[in-house]
């Protein structure tokens, strides 16, 4: 069962049962039949508890990625096939418990990545945080490089909240944080304007229940903007954006389920759309993850 409904003042409509489907122009490739394919395993020593994926818009077959809490403030860049091309210290950055990576626009020009600190287990944290690092350029700093973070600080309107899944919207930097919940509703809570060096309020605007144990743990947004998918430890949720209208806005609307299981890869918590939303790449935890590309059949060797 998948409820969705708006809060914050926002106009909003819970879908009923009868809501009709998408027309056939706006339902998404993923949500056909998909296959998957190993495109290689991470053999670096530092990759030990993967917690976010980002493919790069820049820099072809480039995947960024980091560990969970206890790691030091870092982002691994490795390519498609799991080749370790970078380790960069995150500098003015602390790794409490980061969850995701998203890629977004940068201020003024090029594109970011954007760190979500915004792990809280025990939900006791005043203030989550999210970093955003100028997107490194790999090869140009060497294995070890170093990059700088504008720290994004953020605080729940309702209190803290355990977050695995972090959307940065391509149009306008806006980020939008889904909360995890293994037995209630999830939050959507949008930082529309956030400001480095200070604290932004993150306002809820929208709740969704995916169904009895479907915990969000990590989140995406193409490149195109048109495809946002949240994915939980088995499943893939897919919705379709029309415009540009608030990512919270779509995530009302009813998504659909990719057409695959993913608990087989073990216990999964990144994901990283293609540039085009018609694929998207996954990695589990544990030490030689492997990286999987999953595309409708017959594109699953496409970037």
């Amino acid at each position: 069962m998948v409820v969705l409904a708006g809060c914050g003042g926002e106009s909003a409509r819970t879908p009923s049962a009868t809501t009709p489907p998408a027309r056939a122009a706006e339902h998404p490739a993923l949500c056909g039949s998909l296959r998957a394919a190993v495109t290689g395993r991470i053999a670096a020593a530092a990759a030990t508890e993967l917690s976010g994926l980002a493919l790069s818009q820049t820099q072809p077959r480039v995947l960024w990625t980091h560990n969970d809490s206890g790691d030091r403030a870092r982002v691994l860049a490795v390519t498609t096939t799991g080749r370790l091309l970078a380790d960069v210290a995150v500098t003015g950055a602390e790794n409490v418990d980061w969850e995701d990576i998203a890629i977004g626009p940068a201020p003024g020009r090029g594109d970011a990545l954007y760190i979500a600190d915004t792990g809280d287990n025990l939900a006791r944290r005043r203030e989550v945080v999210v970093y955003r690092v100028p997107e490194p350029r790999v090869g140009g700093g060497g294995p070890h490089a170093s990059a700088p973070a504008a720290r994004l600080g953020l605080r729940y309107s309702t209190g803290a909240q355990d977050a695995e899944a972090l959307l940065v919207d391509p149009s306008s930097g806006a980020l939008v944080v889904v909360t995890k919940s293994f037995g209630g509703d999830a939050g959507v809570y949008v930082a529309a304007r956030p400001v480095a060096g200070a604290t932004t309020v993150l306002r809820r605007r929208g709740r969704l229940s995916l169904g009895a144990g479907e915990a969000v743990t990590a989140g995406d947004v193409s490149a195109d903007g048109r495809t946002i998918v949240l994915r939980t430890y088995d499943r893939a949720f897919v919705w379709r954006r029309r415009g540009r209208e608030p990512l919270a806005t779509a995530l009302r609307r009813r998504p659909c389920a990719a057409g695959e299981q993913l608990l087989m890869e073990g216990q999964g918590e990144a994901l990283a759309l293609t540039p085009d939303g018609r694929a998207f790449y996954t990695v589990p935890e544990g030490s030689r993850p492997a990286i999987r590309r999953h595309a409708p059949a017959g594109r699953v060797g496409v970037r």
